[in-house]
C-alpha cells in the first residue's frame, strides 16, 4: 500500500500556526504532511520567528512525499494581504476557509490520508459570512454528513466529548435531549472502536448539574433526559456507566474505570483535559468520513512571532491523524 500526506492548514495566518508546523517538520519524528500555504510568507515568518527551515514547493500532495525528508513540503496557496504576527487581517479570512476546503476535497478524495487544521480565529471569519461555531461543524458542512460531527479531546491521560460543543452555556439545558446524547454517545462508541482500536469502550457520562442533580433534588435533567438515554443505550450492550459527578470522575483513581467520558458541555469536558495535559492534547473530529485532528488550543495571538509556540500538540496532532488513518484501515472504518 503506498503511503498517503497529510494535508496542514494554514489557519489563521496571524498565528502561531506557521512556527508550530515548522518545528513539526524539524522535530523529524512526523509521517509525511504537507502545508497549504505561501512559500514566501512561510520563510518570512520562519525568520521571524529564528527558524531555519528548508522549503519545497510542490505542485501535487504525492509530490510532497519525494522531498518530505528534506525539506517542508508547501502547496501554494496565497493570502490576499500581508499581516503581522499576532495582528490578524479581516481581508485573509476568505483565503483561511478555501484553505481548509481544498484539504477536505483531498481528504474526501483519498489523495491524502488525513487532515491536521492550525488553529483560527473565529471572530475573523464572522466577518466574511462565516456561519459556523468553528471547525468541527465546518467539516461536517463540507463532508456532507447526516451524523452530527462530534468533538473528541485525546491525550495520553483522558479522552474527553463534550454534547455540546460551542454554545453558550445559558443554552445547554435547552439543547440537551435524549435523542442527542443517545447520538452522541454512539458515534463516541463507534469511533473508539474503529479510531482507537479499543474493542470494547467503557463511557462514563457526567450528569449536568451539580453532584449528577442528587436524583432530581438539583436539578431534573439528569432523571429527564441522561439516566433514560443511558438506560437506552446499555440495553443496546453499551458498556455505559453513569450520570456521575463531574466533579470527582477526573481523578485518577477514577479515570482508571473508564476509556472515555462524556460530557454535557464545553467547559465541563475540556477544562479537566487542558489541566491534565494542555500541551499534548488533540482535538478529533469524530463521526466523519475522513480522518481530521488539530492542535487543541487556539491561534496563541501573544506568542505570534515570537519563537517561543509550543509544537508539541500540533506534533500530537499529526502522530494521531496517521494513527487514526491506519487504525481505520485496519478496522474497515472507512466507507
Amino acid at each position: 500500500m503506498l503511503e498517503k500526506p497529510i494535508a496542514i492548514t494554514p489557519g489563521e495566518p496571524a498565528g502561531i500556526g506557521t512556527e508550530i508546523t515548522v518545528k513539526a517538520w524539524k522535530d523529524k519524528s512526523c509521517p509525511p504532511f504537507f502545508l497549504i500555504d505561501d512559500a514566501e510568507r512561510v520563510a518570512n515568518r520562519a525568520r521571524e520567528a529564528s527558524l531555519e527551515v528548508p522549503i519545497k514547493i510542490v505542485s501535487s500532495p504525492e509530490q510532497s512525499l519525494e522531498c518530505f525528508i528534506d525539506a517542508l513540503p508547501i502547496l501554494p496557496h496565497k493570502f490576499p494581504v500581508h499581516c503581522k504576527p499576532g495582528k490578524p487581517e479581516e481581508l485573509n479570512a476568505s483565503a483561511v476557509i478555501e484553505a481548509i476546503e481544498i484539504a477536505v476535497r483531498y481528504a474526501k478524495s483519498g489523495i491524502v490520508s488525513a487532515l491536521v487544521t492550525n488553529p483560527i480565529q473565529k471572530e475573523i471569519l464572522t466577518k466574511e459570512n462565516f456561519q459556523y461555531p468553528g471547525h468541527t461543524e465546518f467539516l461536517a458542512a463540507l463532508c456532507g454528513t447526516d451524523v452530527k460531527p462530534v468533538m473528541l479531546l485525546a491525550s495520553d491521560e483522558l479522552l474527553v466529548v463534550p454534547v455540546t460543543i460551542h454554545e453558550p452555556l445559558g443554552k445547554v439545558p435547552k439543547l440537551l435531549n435524549e435523542s442527542l446524547l443517545q447520538q452522541t454517545i454512539l458515534t463516541t462508541n463507534s469511533s473508539l472502536k474503529t479510531d482507537f482500536s479499543i474493542t470494547r469502550p467503557r463511557l462514563c457520562v457526567s450528569g449536568l448539574n451539580p453532584h449528577a442533580g442528587e436524583n432530581g433534588t438539583i436539578g431534573l435533567e439528569e432523571e429527564k433526559i441522561i439516566k433514560p438515554a443511558i438506560e437506552f443505550l446499555k440495553n443496546k450492550g453499551l458498556r455505559i456507566n453513569g450520570p456521575v459527578s463531574a466533579d470527582s470522575m477526573f481523578t485518577k483513581d477514577a479515570r482508571i474505570s473508564y476509556d472515555i467520558a462524556i460530557c454535557m458541555y464545553h467547559d465541563q469536558a475540556l477544562i479537566p483535559i487542558k489541566t491534565l495535559d494542555f500541551w499534548n492534547s488533540v482535538n478529533v473530529t469524530i463521526g466523519l468520513p475522513i480522518v481530521r485532528t488539530s492542535p487543541d488550543h487556539g491561534t496563541a495571538l501573544n506568542l505570534a512571532g515570537s519563537g517561543h509556540a509550543d509544537a508539541n500538540s500540533m506534533i500530537t496532532a499529526i502522530k494521531l491523524a496517521h494513527k487514526i488513518y491506519n487504525n481505520r484501515l485496519a478496522n474497515k472504518g472507512f466507507g
